[in-house]
């Protein structure tokens, strides 16, 4: 018997279209683009093959989510997914030397704020050029406010589970230490579920 490696994550039925949109209007055509947090990696699988000849590059912290990314990447027959690395943002150091963007979704709020600290002096570092963008999608509170009831709710969840989680405010945390790293044009576009994808580049 084999067991099967692929995770699903439902949220991602119900937000690649939505995130898919955005990423044909802001990617450059061709280069490589860098997913942190992939996850299940079922966004690599199914926006990749959309986006060639672009290619992707899936990672993840944790290595028991590898396997579930490159199943993901082997069944959508996509030529242009690269095999799944582990990253720890908050190294100096990443296995990925040079991109063209960095996209990552739903990893800020889930994890302690030293995570978004390397995630962004990781993106000043590999993205080349000024016009790179550095894609962040999740929820945020906006000047210091919840964007929606449920958020608040999601909120008060993520302290419970851990003092060091939470929905980060991006006037105040996230644009901030963006600057802080050279990053100076920010761009907003609301998502489904009171979320955000927020772009940031150094031009």
């Amino acid at each position: 018997m084999t067991t099967d490696p692929r995770r699903h994550a439902p949220a991602t039925l119900r937000n690649r279209e939505a995130i898919l949109a955005v990423l044909r209007a802001e990617l450059p055509k061709q280069g490589l683009l860098l997913e942190i947090a992939s996850g299940s990696g079922e966004h690599a699988a199914f926006m990749a093959p959309l986006l060639a000849p672009l290619l992707w590059q899936p990672s993840d912290f944790d290595a028991d989510a590898l396997p579930s990314i490159d199943a993901h990447a082997a069944d959508s027959g996509a030529t242009n997914i690269r095999p799944a690395l582990r990253i720890d943002v908050t190294a100096d150091d990443w296995p990925v030397r040079q991109a063209d963007a960095l996209l990552c979704c739903n990893m800020i709020h889930i994890a302690p704020w030293a995570a978004a600290e390397g995630l962004v002096a990781g993106a000043a570092r590999i993205l080349a050029g000024e016009t790179a963008p550095l894609m962040l999608y999740g929820p945020f509170r906006r000047n210091g406010v919840h964007t929606a009831p449920s958020n608040v709710a999601f909120d008060d969840s993520l302290q419970a589970r851990d003092p060091r989680w939470g929905v980060r405010c991006l006037d105040s945390e996230v644009a901030p230490l963006a600057t802080r790293h050279g990053f100076t044009r920010m761009s907003v576009v609301e998502m489904p579920a009171n979320n955000l994808m927020v772009m940031f580049r150094r031009m």
